[in-house]
């Protein structure tokens, strides 16, 4: 179960990434649409994420540094879920920028802010799976001796 955890989450964080980093300025403009950080603090989150997501998706994929990089990709999605929570209440139009984008929307469009804090909170709770449990089989951790023991949740001792 971890490495399937690890493996989804890791996935939609690189993918992710690789749809911002081309443009990194359509990043920084769905970073300011959420009106929650400072002008410098913005862009250089909008910066910085796509970097981010692409370096802690690649950790867990590989199984290196999981329960490091389960800890910092569960706090990524559950600072998405505020994000977004946030633009909701406080009766924002945006696009969450989550996979390339953001923004405002145009006339027509709605935000699906429901879907997309589900969608986040379920990514918080695979992070939180693969920081609890072993990092499983096909990890680099257990190769070099990192992450103790390497079985997966449930599998049998044999």
């Amino acid at each position: 179960m971890t490495t399937v955890a690890r493996l989804v989450l890791g996935g939609v964080l690189i993918a992710a990434g690789a749809l911002k980093i081309g443009n990194p300025a359509d990043s920084v403009v769905a970073v300011k649409a959420y009106q929650l950080l400072p002008e410098s603090i913005a862009v250089a989150v909008g910066y910085a994420l796509p970097i981010l997501e692409i370096v802690v998706g690649v950790l867990l994929v590989v199984g290196l540094l999981t329960r490091v990089a389960s800890v910092i990709a569960g706090l990524l999605m559950f600072a998405f879920v505020f994000g977004i929570a946030w633009a909701w209440t406080h009766g924002l139009r945006i696009d969450c920028g989550c996979f390339g984008g953001g923004g405002q929307l145009g006339v027509g469009q709605e935000p699906t802010y429901l879907l997309d804090i589900l969608r986040d909170f379920g990514l918080v709770l695979l992070g939180a799976w693969a920081a609890r449990f072993p990092p499983g089989r096909f990890a680099l951790d257990g190769a070099l001796g990192l992450g103790g023991d390497t079985r997966d949740e449930g599998e049998d001792e044999r």
